[in-house]
């Protein structure tokens, strides 16, 4: 998903050399570990175990789905807190973000898009006043960074609970999943063999041009088959899912390496190893999950 970001002026550590580097759709490459530029067994190990938490839960009783959804909000959430503290002395509000995103996740299940605005503007308020307790210093500040954190994290993974909530909900967190992961995938081998023009230099400049086509060929493929096979769609409105979950997931890359330049940090934390933080996984799922429950709404009504 994100790729692997390498130390930024001010950190002490050194970017790696032209020479050494291999451009990548989403994945850095540095040779001293791997052409992934990280530990790929590690990194399979990992996603592998969370893939099967994931799969276990939609395919026995498909609304724990919304628990795992919920936990990953939990973690996240407190990741992006601790990083910002400890990069910037940034203070998120974090008893009123925690509790808010399991509102909103857990509202969202019965009552859809009402639950979740509800939820998430009574968090932004409970943000508003909980910040009180820290006087004027820094007020703004802090505020601004606790209601990017409701809207970054709790809100965005609030779609992908409501994907599971219809009667084809099992099919729709699929198709979600599947064009994330065929996105990555397909960028990453595109990246490590092909990959010669960076696609964002400043922000990424392991990121390629040719890595994106790669995610593009292999997101509108799986766009199509997941869509009709899953979901009895229209082989047009898979590849249209395909190609809008290819840019929403690379955005998201590209926003989190960005938060994390500015930060000068590599990760926003050690809890998977070989991938960094929970949240350097959920970079390129978060906006997916609200551009697939909108477009698969239209596309296939529940």
């Amino acid at each position: 998903m994100t790729e692997r970001s390498g130390p930024t002026e001010g950190t002490g550590r050194t970017e790696p050399t032209e020479e050494s580097r291999v451009t990548t759709g989403g994945v850095a490459a540095v040779p001293a570990s791997s052409r992934a530029g990280r530990n790929v067994p590690v990194s399979i190990a990992v996603a592998l175990v969370l893939g099967a938490a994931v799969l276990v839960s939609l395919l026995t009783v498909r609304h724990i789905f919304v628990g795992v959804v919920a936990v990953a909000v939990a973690v996240g959430s407190y990741e992006l807190a601790g990083a910002l503290r400890r990069a910037a002395d940034i203070r998120v509000t974090l008893p009123p973000v925690l509790v808010g995103g399991q509102a909103m996740v857990w509202l969202s299940w019965p009552f859809g898009r009402d639950g979740l605005l509800a939820a998430a503007v009574l968090t932004v308020l409970a943000c508003m006043v909980w910040r009180f307790r820290g006087g004027v210093d820094g007020y703004v500040r802090d505020l601004g960074a606790s209601v990017l954190a409701v809207a970054y994290v709790p809100l965005m993974a609030s779609f992908a609970a409501m994907l599971v909530v219809p009667e084809d909900g099992v099919g729709r967190v699929l198709c979600f999943l599947i064009l994330v992961v065929c996105s990555d995938t397909g960028g990453f081998a595109a990246g490590v063999w092909l990959g010669r023009h960076p696609m964002a230099k400043v922000i990424s400049p392991k990121k390629s041009w040719e890595g994106f086509g790669g995610s593009m060929v292999a997101g509108i493929t799986g766009g199509v088959l997941s869509v009709m096979l899953l979901l009895d769609g229209q082989w047009w409105h898979g590849a249209l899912l395909g190609a809008a979950l290819v840019c929403t997931a690379t955005v998201g890359d590209l926003v989190e390496s960005l938060v994390k330049r500015d930060l000068k940090i590599k990760d926003m934390g050690t809890l998977l190893p070989g991938h960094g933080g929970l949240m350097d996984r959920l970079d390129s799922l978060l906006p997916s999950a609200v551009a697939s429950w909108l477009l698969l709404s239209l596309f296939v009504p529940a």
